[in-house]
């Protein structure tokens, strides 16, 4: 792909970036810029909606129409604006607390609406932003600012979350194969319906320091060595994924879009 391409996507004044160096976030953007410009997506009429964290300073540094809401509210802001114009096409980011903690009723009925928006699920498993503190999928055992002698909460699997409540197109990867997230994204943007497309990060600040993981290459490596495609997740016990990080499609279904729907009722209205 051409430079200019994906150079036209950034707003290059406002570099260098927030994030700790070795942050797996700028991965994320780096593959969400690449999908949006090999779709030929005009940033004019692209909106990439966030709400409070480190992932939610992303749309800052996009040089499309961008939303920097409430913590855990991004979802809602989002739906507004599809509603408002479906043809847009709309983006969310937001990290795991962000998405499943303060924010998990917007996620739950964006799923069951299936509504046209792209999420995009930053989980580093901490609240990186706010002091290290456990988030909802912080894994049991680990270290944090408020789990000092290991976190004891079950934790949530967001992939099985947006599939029972009612996204159309969940899938999952790690930082570790910036390849894949581009592609997963593009086809998240793709579907015509809830996109749900989880990536695996890390912040080796908070969580990499107090669980062993401290360096950036620590966390990929880490990642790496536990990824298994679906397909062959798919033949294994769950005593051998216990510890496995399961990536690609997890599902893809079918559903009346949301603005559709929504349509129609403006339809007979007019009746």
């Amino acid at each position: 792909m051409p430079r200019e391409d994906v150079m036209k996507w950034l707003r290059s004044q406002f570099m260098p970036h927030i994030w700790c160096p070795g942050c797996g976030h700028g991965i994320i953007m780096h593959a969400m810029v690449r999908a949006l410009a090999s779709l030929n997506k005009d940033p004019d009429k692209t909106v990439i909606s966030s709400g409070i964290g480190c992932s939610s300073r992303l749309p800052g540094y996009i040089d499309s129409c961008t939303l920097h809401t409430a913590h855990g509210r991004s979802l809602a802001f989002a739906t507004g604006v599809k509603l408002a114009n479906p043809e847009l096409t709309v983006l969310d980011v937001m990290g795991d607390g962000d998405c499943s903690a303060i924010g998990g009723n917007h996620f739950i009925h964006a799923c069951r609406r299936n509504i046209g928006i792209t999420a995009i699920v930053m989980n580093n498993n901490i609240y990186g932003m706010t002091g290290g503190q456990a988030s909802p999928t912080t894994p049991v055992g680990a270290l944090a600012s408020t789990a000092p002698y290991g976190a004891v909460d079950p934790t949530f699997d967001i992939c099985k979350l947006a599939i029972g409540a009612g996204a159309t197109f969940v899938a999952r990867a790690t930082i570790a194969q910036p390849q894949m997230c581009e592609t997963l994204i593009k086809k998240g943007v793709e579907h015509d319906g809830f996109s749900v497309i989880e990536i695996m990060t890390h912040c080796h600040t908070q969580f990499g320091r107090k669980n062993k993981r401290s360096r950036p290459l620590d966390n990929f490596n880490f990642f790496k060595d536990r990824s298994v495609m679906k397909a062959k997740a798919d033949g294994m016990s769950a005593e051998d994924l216990a510890d496995k990080i399961v990536i690609g499609e997890l599902f893809s279904g079918e559903g009346v879009e949301y603005t559709k729907k929504y349509d129609k009722v403006i339809e007979r209205a007019r009746g």
